[in-house]
């Protein structure tokens, strides 16, 4: 196999480049949107552990690490868990924007969408004093009229799309300054391999986890593969899925190998953002 070795893109002469991002959800999604949630206790509980419980571990690994990281995190959690989420901050991360409730940009109209990242906004700001730059759809996709919505409440950088293996510009009409999107991918969400599920509970008795061996495995092949073409990754785990006990240990394991290697900018997708807008200000 030939591997790329063009020109650095990334700072200090870096080969590739490593953005960290956990989805700090806690119980926020449909179940809290359509008012379920309140007759589950189950669900809430499996959500709220995540900034409860799950979150204290994560920021101790990525201390004993020294990795940066960026934490999306609906506003409903930054107003419930206000000390678990300025612990974050404080810690040296980078906090975004992810809804209010963990709202679904694509089934709202750009009116709502206003309201929700207008109240994110002023949540933040209130119990983390930050101005967020960055915005991950809560549901993975957006409305056409997201993008510019997002221009206007001061974001400048989304972690929304699957379109290339490093960032890229999204040109707004009406607008000079492009939005930088970084994009995702599902195989680094932690969700697609170990979050226990109990429907469909088809065959029955079939595991509902991956081996987390394995899984391991395939985090490490997606970064070498993307550090070795001179790429970026970031991810999309969940404190209450990853952070429990036994996969604390996974992610230690992929820390571990994360800093196996001395030719990666690690960053907060913020200064990624930064840097990628600054190096291709000029491309039309």
């Amino acid at each position: 196999m030939t591997i790329s070795t063009a020109t650095s893109l990334w700072p200090q002469g870096n080969k590739g480049c490593m953005a960290l991002a956990f989805d700090l959800d806690g119980p926020t999604g449909d179940a809290m949107l359509n008012g379920s949630i309140w007759h589950k206790p189950e669900y809430f509980t499996f959500g709220g552990y995540g900034p409860y419980r799950a979150l204290a571990r994560i920021l101790d690994l990525l201390d004993d690490y020294q990795l940066p990281a960026t934490f999306f995190v609906p506003a409903w959690v930054v107003e419930n868990w206000p000390k678990q989420c300025q612990a974050i901050v404080e810690r040296g991360h980078e906090v975004a924007y992810h809804g209010y409730r963990h709202e679904s940009f694509y089934a709202i109209d750009a009116e709502k969408q206003r309201w929700v990242m207008e109240k994110s906004r002023n949540i933040f700001w209130q119990y983390l004093g930050i101005r967020a730059e960055g915005f991950r759809t809560p549901s993975g996709d957006w409305h056409q009229d997201t993008p510019a919505m997002l221009i206007e409440a001061g974001v400048t950088y989304s972690s929304s799309m699957r379109g290339d293996d490093r960032p890229y510009l999204i040109k707004v009409p009406g607008y000079d300054a492009p939005l930088v999107e970084i994009p995702g991918r599902w195989e680094m969400d932690d969700y697609a391999s170990i979050a226990y599920t109990r429907e469909p509970n088809f065959p029955s008795g079939l595991d509902r986890t991956a081996s987390y061996a394995l899984t391991l495995d395939n985090w490490c092949r997606e970064y070498d593969g993307a550090m070795n073409e001179g790429l970026s990754l970031t991810t999309l785990f969940h404190p209450k899925i990853s952070g429990k006990p036994g996969r604390i240990m996974l992610l230690d394991r992929y820390f571990d190998h994360l800093r196996s290697r001395d030719d990666v900018w690690f960053a907060h997708c913020r200064d990624v953002a930064h840097w990628w807008r600054q190096e291709h200000s000029d491309v039309k």
